[in-house]
């Protein structure tokens, strides 16, 4: 009888090493581009934020010192972002002031609620509802609300309630 060895085992073992491999760095690939794509959005959404807030800030600045609202203002941040910035504003009457010292005259204390709403993203236009299925469109909104005491004409005086 004579011994017969099975010959090409070799090339199947090599070629399930190979294709687990390939598989390997697909996935490897794969998942570093996902982590960049991740960390891209990440730093976005950081600026985003940052401009947002700068927006606010801004529209806080306007509405206390000017003591009224401007309309809807658009600013160009300069890192690829803009701003939409809106203002309204609302008179309410919230106890009351002695209209001079140790007069015994007492009159409502009206205050101006201002709030302030700024939409940052990186497109043209704010909130660019076109842009939100791209990847790399970020939109970021905050909103404050400022305080100020009226004087007798019924205008914001710029004191803080």
């Amino acid at each position: 009888m004579k011994i017969r060895y099975q010959k090409g085992f070799g090339y199947i073992a090599a070629v399930v090493v190979v294709v687990v491999l390939a598989g390997l760095g697909v996935a490897a690939a794969r998942l570093s581009t996902t982590q960049q794509t991740g960390s891209n959005q990440d730093m976005l959404s950081a600026r985003a934020w940052q401009a947002a807030r700068a927006g606010t800030e801004w529209g806080m600045y306007r509405a206390l010192r000017n003591q009224s609202c401007a309309a809807a203002t658009t600013l160009n941040m300069g890192n690829g972002f803009r701003v939409t910035v809106n203002c309204t504003a609302k008179v309410f009457f919230e106890g009351e002031y002695e209209s001079a010292p140790d007069s015994g005259v007492f009159l409502p204390q009206g205050k101006t609620a201002f709030t302030i709403t700024a939409t940052a993203c990186n497109s043209n236009a704010c909130p660019d509802n076109a842009g939100v299925t791209s990847l790399e469109y970020t939109e970021r909104s905050r909103v404050v609300t400022a305080c100020s005491l009226n004087n007798a004409a019924g205008t914001p005086t710029g004191v803080s309630c």
